[in-house]
């Protein structure tokens, strides 16, 4: 038996405007920087390139805000956004 929704189109996405691409920016990079903080890590679903591109945007404003180094995986279905490892001997002594 097939499914009733086959011959249905897969729905497209809209690429997201200007706009919404700033306002996204800022949002995500609250909830990222929160999420590190709290948990040390965020995960979410980002299975576009325009998603990617937008969640290491995220990462990196969120490294800034947390000042500190924030570093992000992709897989081409999640992103991972966690603080980077500090190498021995960077760090600046007092």
């Amino acid at each position: 038996m097939t499914h009733p929704f086959s011959t249905q189109p897969a729905p497209r996405r809209t690429p997201l405007n200007a706009e919404e691409r700033a306002r996204s920016e800022v949002a995500f990079t609250q909830l990222a920087a929160e999420h590190l903080v709290t948990q040390g890590r965020f995960r979410i679903t980002a299975d576009s390139p325009e998603m990617v591109d937008l969640w290491q945007t995220v990462a990196r404003r969120a490294g800034e805000t947390l000042r500190r180094p924030v570093v992000s995986y992709a897989n081409g279905r999640d992103i991972v956004i966690t603080f980077a490892q500090e190498a021995p001997g960077l760090t600046t002594r007092a």
